[in-house]
C-alpha cells in the first residue's frame, strides 16, 4: 500500500468477509489509550478494539486480531518480537502531541478530521524543534546512558514529565499473583522489624 498513490483503507478482509472499520483517527488513538490503561484486564482492551475499530463487529479470531493490528500499524505487518523502546505516551504527551501537530503542519486536531494512516504519517514527521520531539529525544538519550548531566538533574526534579510507564499488559490473575507477593513481602518485612 502505497499512502500517495493508493486510496486508504476503510475495510479490513478477515476470512474472505469485509469489515467497515472507524478510521477516523481519535477512534484509533482511543483503542491505544485503552491498551495503554493499567487498570484495564487483557479482555476488556479486546472488547474495546473490538467495539470502537469495526462499524460491524467480526467474529473474535486471532486473524480477526491480526488484521485489526495490521490497521492500527498503519499497514504494517508486526513480525517482530522485540519490544521498542517506550519515549511517548498519547496519554502523557496528548498536549505535547496537539501543540506538535499545529506546530508542524498547521493541523487542528481538534477540528481537522484525518484517516488513522494520515495521522500516522504526520506525527512520524513532526519537527526536531517541537517539544514533543525535544522530550522524546532526551528521553531516549536518558534510557539509552547518553544524556547529559544537565539532563539527568532535570529528569530527577521532573519525573512526572520525564517518566514513561511500560504497558502492563499482565492478565488479571498474574496482576493478582503479584500483588499477593507483594503484600506477604510487606508482611515478612514488617515482622522482621517488629523483631528486631
Amino acid at each position: 500500500m502505497n499512502i500517495l498513490a493508493d486510496e486508504l483503507p476503510e475495510i479490513v478482509t478477515i476470512a474472505d468477509t469485509e469489515y467497515l472499520v472507524d478510521t477516523d483517527f481519535r477512534a484509533c488513538l482511543n483503542i491505544i489509550l485503552a491498551f495503554e490503561d493499567p487498570e484495564l484486564t487483557p479482555q476488556e482492551k479486546r472488547v474495546i478494539l473490538l467495539s470502537m475499530l469495526f462499524v460491524t463487529a467480526p467474529p473474535v479470531t486471532q486473524e480477526m486480531y491480526e488484521r485489526a493490528m495490521w490497521f492500527l500499524n498503519g499497514g504494517h505487518e508486526d513480525e517482530s518480537d522485540v519490544v521498542p523502546m517506550r519515549l511517548y505516551s498519547f496519554a502523557k504527551d496528548a498536549n505535547f502531541v496537539y501543540a506538535a501537530f499545529k506546530q508542524t503542519h498547521g493541523i487542528d486536531l481538534q477540528k481537522d478530521n484525518l484517516h488513522w494512516w494520515q495521522f500516522l504519517a504526520l506525527f512520524m514527521d513532526l519537527g526536531q524543534d517541537t517539544t514533543f520531539c525535544q522530550l522524546t529525544a532526551m528521553r531516549k538519550r536518558l534510557k539509552t546512558g547518553k544524556a547529559s548531566k544537565e539532563e539527568k538533574e532535570a529528569a530527577r526534579e521532573m519525573p512526572e514529565l520525564i517518566d514513561v510507564p511500560d504497558v502492563d499488559d499482565r492478565t488479571l490473575e498474574e496482576k493478582e499473583i503479584a500483588a499477593e507477593f507483594e503484600r506477604k513481602v510487606l508482611e515478612a518485612q514488617k515482622r522482621r522489624n517488629g523483631s528486631s
